[in-house]
């Protein structure tokens, strides 16, 4: 099958391998034309350096190379998408399947990333997330994802093209649950590496990360998904991998504001994108207009915005008024 990869970031790239060992007629487009004579030269992309390029994998700075591709995965990050699918929209076959890859909302809009590629292209679009760092990925490591679309041929497509004997892909019908968990999950993995920053510890990070994705799963079934979807890949499986890892862009960021810099020298010195200061601005404005409590998405947007105290913010949540862990307690 003829494919495309719109993006040549680390997740793309590593996208890019899998659909090439699978067998499929790989073309990634990349936005840094200038890089493309040393990625064909030494068939490595700076941008996942201890990935080797397949020598099958054609690399390409115009949008013509998606002409004829069945697949096409939008892989740009979040904040240019918008742009870059309505640069690819014209070359985009009818018939052709469309995959969202981006995890992250839509500044101003707060809309999912298949939103804005459906908007552009006018395609259903299918969500692949899940916990998958594209260092592992790319060399093979055994992984889970997920595809998640409204209409189940779509998403059997994309779990067909990209399963493999190292990455196993489910399906799921609930890509507003699968989206808006991968999100909010970068904003409590800034906020895990915050703690991590601080000096805490292991008792610290679980607490956090549990209580993060009751808010994240709070938010999520007033909009519309299924609770379900926070307990599986794409909520808690996501949560872990991306907490826990030195892999994660968005814990390393918040290490180093836990260590005294602030969200601008974390992110210059992290040198690309963290989705999750982005996600945190998204995901406070929608829970206060929802009316949802989220306070430790609302600490992290007075952190990272409005310049709060790391310390004084955990401190903060620590000395909320008391309550019962579950909202429906059991008790009369």
């Amino acid at each position: 099958m003829k494919a495309a990869v719109v993006g040549s970031g680390a997740w793309g790239t590593a996208l890019a391998i899998a659909l090439c060992k699978n067998g499929h007629d790989v073309t990634m487009w990349t936005f840094e034309k200038d890089l493309i004579p040393e990625m064909n030269a030494t068939h490595r992309n700076p941008r996942l350096p201890g990935a080797v390029l397949p020598e099958s994998l054609k690399i390409s700075g115009d949008y013509a190379c998606i002409s004829g591709c069945k697949l096409v995965v939008m892989a740009s990050p979040s904040f240019p998408l918008r742009s870059v699918c309505r640069g690819a929209a014209p070359y985009i076959d009818p018939d052709a399947v469309v995959v969202s890859v981006t995890k992250g909302l839509e500044q101003d809009t707060h809309k999912r990333m298949s939103q804005v590629v459906a908007e552009e292209t006018g395609k259903n679009v299918v969500a692949l997330t899940g916990p998958s760092h594209a260092e592992e990925v790319s060399i093979n490591v055994p992984t889970g994802l997920l595809a998640a679309s409204t209409d189940q041929g779509l998403a059997e497509f994309v779990q067909d093209a990209f399963m493999s004997d190292t990455l196993r892909v489910y399906t799921s019908s609930d890509p507003l649950g699968a989206e808006l968990a991968a999100a909010l999950k970068n904003v409590i993995a800034l906020c895990a590496g915050v703690t991590d920053g601080l000096g805490f510890g292991d008792n610290t990070k679980a607490m956090l990360m549990t209580r993060g994705l009751t808010e994240t799963a709070r938010l999520g079934i007033a909009m519309g998904a299924r609770k379900d979807t926070f307990t599986g890949l794409a909520g808690v499986g996501d949560l872990i991998v991306t907490c826990t890892s030195m892999h994660s862009r968005n814990r390393r960021a918040g290490i180093l504001i836990g260590q005294g810099k602030n969200a601008q020298e974390a992110m210059k010195e992290v040198g690309a994108v963290v989705e999750g200061y982005y996600a945190a601005k998204s995901a406070y404005e929608l829970g206060k207009s929802m009316g949802i409590d989220m306070p430790i998405t609302e600490a992290a947007y007075k952190v990272l915005y409005e310049n709060a105290d790391a310390k004084k913010a955990v401190q903060a949540l620590l000395r909320r008024p008391r309550k019962a862990e579950s909202e429906d307690s059991g008790w009369l």
